[in-house]
């Protein structure tokens, strides 16, 4: 699983980092997978391999990958036909779960899911530069929380067509962008950091290299240390829950400040996102092999999104129209 899209609920989004926690799973280690693939790969993958789809090897399948994943499913199926589910769970294999493919990708639900995320980002950009307009200091800030998203989901999308560890480690890097810029960019909202204060001014230059230089050491851990999975929930987690509590006190403050209803969205956007956090918790072997507690997570985020970017057009206009007033 991996952490990514608004700010208010990315603590709860933390539950996507565990998605690759488990290379090694059950299914690995059952003797009738170890012989399908010998088999397979002795009768397929000789001096005269199979031939492989062009769609599919342009998703880089070669023949060792294709023995893996028709072993996956003859093993899974033999397994289910033999005894009932509950005698003989669906196991996972290399930390996952045995996904029927679609035009080679192995998880296609995880990445239309995803692909749905990325509109609701790509519509949320849009509203922020319609409906706010660009002298109000705050929209550079949304706007590149909308590039952070486009990016994030991109990565996600690739990872899920196709595992690799160049893939994850970029679908990770990403995500934990993501999640750092939500930190980033709530207490610049929350405590308006952005006015032409000299001291705001300087806090938020500190501020930000404050962000540049965690999420730095961050990737050079993972990437030169160790590709902690432990470690990299932590972290997320911890910077998650600072901006959730942020985001739900600055809501509760508005609401009692103005009494008006759209000030307490935050808080319900993260309710939303706990609810939806069920099916990570509740996880289970995919419906149909296709469709698994993962892919509806993704789902999960889509609405909420959305949410999210009308909260911040309406904040902005409230605090423009307001700002304008005064003047």
């Amino acid at each position: 699983m991996r952490i990514r899209g608004s700010p208010v609920w990315q603590a709860a989004a933390v539950f996507f980092l565990l998605g690759g926690v488990a290379k090694a799973s059950l299914g690995d280690r059952l003797p009738d997978f170890k012989e399908c693939l010998l088999a397979c790969k002795e009768a397929n993958c000789g001096q005269d391999p199979t031939p492989i789809p062009l769609h599919r090897r342009i998703l880089l399948w070669d023949c060792p990958a294709e023995c893996d994943y028709s072993c996956q499913h003859v093993v899974t199926d033999k397994r289910l036909a033999r005894d009932p589910p509950y005698m003989q769970p669906v196991y996972q294999f290399h930390g996952k779960w045995p996904f029927y493919r679609f035009m080679g990708m192995q998880e296609p639900f995880s990445v239309i899911f995803s692909l749905f995320n990325y509109l609701a980002h790509d519509w949320g950009m849009n509203q922020l530069r319609e409906r706010i307009p660009a002298s109000y200091p705050l929209r550079k800030y949304y706007v590149l929380f909308g590039y952070f998203g486009l990016a994030s989901w991109t990565f996600s999308m690739i990872f899920h067509t196709r595992d690799f560890h160049v893939t994850e480690k970029l679908d990770y890097f990403a995500a934990g962008a993501s999640v750092l810029y939500g930190m980033y960019f709530a207490p610049i909202r929350v405590f308006r950091l952005d006015k032409k204060d000299p001291v705001k001014q300087s806090i938020l230059r500190l501020w930000t290299l404050l962000c540049i230089l965690l999420y730095t050491l961050h990737v050079l851990y993972l990437t030169l240390w160790s590709w902690d999975y432990t470690y990299n929930m932590a972290a997320n987690v911890a910077v998650g829950i600072i901006q959730n509590i942020l985001w739900s006190v600055f809501s509760y403050t508005q609401y009692k400040k103005s009494g008006r209803l759209w000030s307490v969205w935050p808080g319900l956007i993260v309710a939303w996102i706990i609810m939806a956090m069920s099916f990570e918790l509740l996880d289970f072997p995919p419906w149909k092999g296709m469709i698994d507690a993962h892919s509806l997570w993704h789902l999960g985020t889509v609405g909420p999104t959305i949410w999210w970017y009308n909260f911040l057009v309406k904040d902005a206009q409230e605090d423009y129209e307001g700002t304008r007033l005064k003047q």
